[in-house]
């Protein structure tokens, strides 16, 4: 019995779950379910998946005070879990396994599970880094960010600004106090840096090398440059994309814009504000550009724009092909869709994850990134017209598409997990 608990606080996270259950099932193993809720629990309920609800509960209001916690991660004074929460979080997560007799526990962003998994002596999977893991930052991959996180540091050297995105996250223990305190009170190893809070005994790195400009050898042969940054024994495989493909209807009212009778761009922002959303789309729709908003859980308001269809959570995998540009916040699973569909991206990242997301996406060509202070400014507008009106971006975004096409992400994931158990012989943290 293989363990997966998804954080339904973030709608990629939910889905990377959904697709690694389901093809752990296809390959003959016994997987279960658990998590503390969120908005995107219904993601996993309408698939027909049992997810056993684990205290304490995450309703929507606590999963945005994390996403907002999240962002502003190693700022001094933030912490993404109280220490009653880690707590109880731990206790109820240990328990579970307990009585499920799980082999192993699979996380997307649950991250309490570091010390769950500990405590009952299972190896842990992670698959929440997505690309920001650390072959990327030793080899100076992640971009010079769009927004800095220090005040101030928008005028230092763009040299500078570099070597601080690909070196900080190896340096900062800051961001895993929350855990490491209660890791103590168990008597369990703790997650030394904020570079270990995005790896597990084995990650699962969702990207194929040639996207990411490193060999496959280099992802699954990592070997750390800072030991003591890191848990021991912590292993990478490359699996390839692993984004949303929901079995969802397509609304109705969503049929005229897909037409192919005037330029559509799709915006979904599913981890903003509704009011950044709908300055969004006011600035695509500026560009002469009609949308479809994808509102996922945000309440978007009135609309009486007839160029613009407000609909909440689509399958994007079957709407990104249809329309000649996606606008999105950079989270992995949105940016992999777009390429995989051939379509030009738009990203507004928030965080260092998605600022490499969206980077990946503009080396190959295919998409722009901008700022989310920018949003609201002809510059959004500036860069729909750009994408639409050179065809390079489009091209960029096939290249990318026909090698996604013969990928398996949730598949490879599944063999990896697998191969992993059967080769150990003791827990793979040994």
């Amino acid at each position: 019995m293989i363990a997966l608990f998804p954080h339904c606080g973030f709608l990629s996270e939910t889905s990377r779950m959904l697709h690694i259950a389901q093809a752990l099932r296809e390959r003959g193993e016994s997987v279960c379910l658990a998590s503390h809720g969120g908005p995107y629990l219904s993601v996993l309920q309408d698939a027909g998946e049992d997810v056993t609800l684990l205290e304490p509960r995450l309703d929507a209001a606590r999963c945005e005070r994390f996403l907002r916690d999240l962002v502003q991660i190693g700022r001094p004074g933030v912490r993404l879990q109280p220490a009653e929460e880690v707590r109880q979080s731990v206790q109820a997560e240990a328990e579970f396994l307990r009585q499920a007799g799980a082999r192993a526990v699979v996380i997307g962003f649950t991250l309490t599970a570091y010390l769950s998994s500990r405590v009952v002596g299972l190896p842990l999977v992670a698959s929440h880094g997505g690309s920001y893991v650390p072959p990327m930052l030793e080899q100076g991959l992640a971009p010079v960010p769009t927004t800095m996180p220090m005040p101030g540091a928008e005028w230092l050297p763009r040299w500078l600004k570099r070597r601080m995105a690909n070196s900080g996250t190896m340096r900062m223990s800051g961001p895993t106090r929350f855990l490491n305190e209660v890791a103590a009170e168990l008597g369990v190893e703790p997650v030394p840096t904020l570079a270990a809070l995005m790896l597990g005994d084995l990650t699962l790195v969702t990207d194929l090398p040639q996207v990411l400009g490193l060999s496959a050898e280099s992802l699954n042969g990592w070997q750390p440059r800072r030991p003591q940054a890191y848990r021991a024994g912590t292993r990478l495989v490359a699996t390839g994309p692993l984004f949303a493909r929901l079995d969802c209807p397509l609304p109705e009212a969503l049929q005229p814009f897909l037409d192919g009778s005037a330029p559509t761009a799709l915006v979904v922002l599913s981890s903003s504000t509704p009011q950044m959303l709908r300055a969004v789309v006011r600035r695509v729709r500026a560009a002469g550009v009609r949308v479809i908003v994808g509102a996922t859980i945000h309440d978007y308001g009135p609309n009486d724009d007839p160029g613009v269809v407000v609909a909440a959570l689509l399958p994007n995998h079957r709407v990104m092909p249809r329309v000649q540009l996606a606008v999105t916040m950079g989270g992995q699973g949105s940016i992999q869709t777009a390429m995989a569909s051939g379509t030009p991206v738009i990203g507004i990242p928030l965080h260092p994850e998605q600022e490499l997301n969206v980077d990946l996406a503009a080396r190959h060509g295919a998409g722009l990134a901008l700022a989310p202070r920018h949003v609201d400014s002809p510059r959004l507008t500036d860069a729909v017209q750009r994408l639409l009106a050179e065809p390079g971006f489009a091209a960029g975004a096939q290249r990318v598409r026909q090698w996604y096409a013969a990928a398996d992400g949730a598949g490879t994931a599944a063999r990896a997990i697998l191969d992993a158990l059967e080769a150990r012989s003791a827990p793979l943290h040994q």
